[in-house]
């Protein structure tokens, strides 16, 4: 069953939920629909200005500073970005839906009828950035290799099933799925956000009818955070939300450990046997990370001079966990290689092919960004157990 709409009535306000699939032709009519029939005070959407921007503005991609993304350490949430973004835009074009079109229509229809509209979901950065920040290792491993088996796949959802997401039976089975697989996700795309579109629903206005239009998978979350504020029974203050979470502490610490190890043989192999042990030992390391930086680097078809920072750089970098070679890659193969107008306007079309990823400019750096830090931190564990024979032999 398909309960895509829900109505609310508590303390005189009367608060409709919309259910709808992104990608979805039905959703779009229903929410013109609804609003038009209903007329309400308020309409709320699932939107905060950044992807309101994004889905308005065709140049967006035309303003993106990658150097910038590089320095501030979001290479990976952009790349996390660009993939989620690909697929839902492949799902949609093949039914010819342009992804969050409901929440548009939702907007047009609303400025059409003179009807205050009201941006109620938290900046899509913030929950990347929590949802990236809390995951370990395996975890953000895990969520890059589904993203880019969903944005490379080339299985299509026909309309019906598209519509069929709508499906409680079936989007209750999707999250428990995505529970049992990536459960620090769930928590911060899901149910981090049902009680704070909640919480800025309730809050949109004090009185009279409000419509708000929300991915189906949030409705019945949604709808009992706002029983849970009208009776007191949960606070309406969701500031707590909007925080960026420290690093785990764990994945701090392994930053310094595998230099400090490295180090510690090094020092070792030094009162050992000298210098000679201690130089040899620092040759083999360097050798080891520079080279499988340079491999990742290689492979990403990056500029040769990008390839030979990535040698250079990677032994360096791992020594000082303050800089990623991939920082330095993506830099020095974006300023060889500058983007182009087309690269920009291409990027969520061409991140959903292996052709594409090579092709386009930006994508490519974003490749050599990832595969040369990839390549530096294999070297490093491979490094380590090279480096204990030779202290031990």
């Amino acid at each position: 069953m398909n309960d895509t709409r829900i109505s609310i009535t508590l303390h005189n306000r009367e608060i409709i939920l919309v259910g709808t699939a992104h990608v979805s032709k039905e959703s779009i009519d229903e929410v013109s629909r609804i609003i038009r029939e209903d007329k309400p005070d308020i309409v709320c959407v699932e939107l905060d200005a950044g992807r309101l921007k994004a889905i308005s503005e065709k140049d967006q991609w035309q303003q993106l500073d990658l150097s910038k993304v590089f320095k501030e350490g979001k290479g990976f949430l952009l790349i996390a970005n660009l993939l989620l973004s690909s697929f839902q835009k492949r799902m949609g074009t093949d039914i010819g839906v342009k992804p969050g079109s409901e929440m548009k229509i939702a907007i047009d229809v609303s400025n059409e009828l003179n009807i205050p509209y009201s941006l109620c979901d938290r900046e899509i950065q913030v929950t990347l950035r929590r949802a990236w920040l809390r995951c370990s290792l395996w975890s953000r491993a895990k969520l890059l290799s589904a993203l880019l088996l969903s944005a490379f796949s080339s299985e299509k959802l026909s309309e019906a099933e598209i519509e069929n997401l709508k499906n409680r039976n079936e989007l209750e089975g999707m999250m428990n799925e995505l529970a049992n697989y990536l459960p620090e996700v769930k928590e911060t795309l899901i149910d981090e956000r049902d009680r704070y579109l909640a919480s800025k629903i309730w809050s949109s206005k004090s009185s009279g009818k409000s419509v708000a239009v929300v991915g189906a998978g949030h409705l019945l979350g949604i709808k009992t955070h706002i029983e849970k504020i009208a009776n007191g029974e949960m606070k309406e203050d969701v500031s707590d939300l909007e925080s960026i979470p420290a690093s785990q502490f764990s994945l701090k610490i392994l930053t310094w450990v595998v230099p400090a190890i490295i180090l510690g043989l090094v020092v070792l192999g030094f009162f050992q046997a000298g210098w000679e042990k201690s130089f040899e030992m620092i040759k083999n390391w360097a050798l080891i990370r520079g080279s499988l930086a340079a491999l990742g680097a290689l492979i990403a078809l990056a500029h040769p001079l990008t390839i030979l920072v990535a040698f250079l750089g990677a032994p360096i970098t791992a020594m000082v966990p303050f800089i990623s070679i991939g920082v330095l890659t993506g830099i020095t193969q974006i300023t060889i290689s500058k983007p182009r107008v087309k690269d920009m306007e291409n990027i969520t079309t061409d991140v959903s092919s292996v052709k594409g990823v090579y092709k386009n400019r930006l994508t490519k750096a974003l490749l050599v960004f990832f595969l040369s830090a990839f390549g530096s931190s294999i070297g490093g564990f491979i490094a380590i157990p090279i480096l204990t024979r030779l202290l031990v032999g």
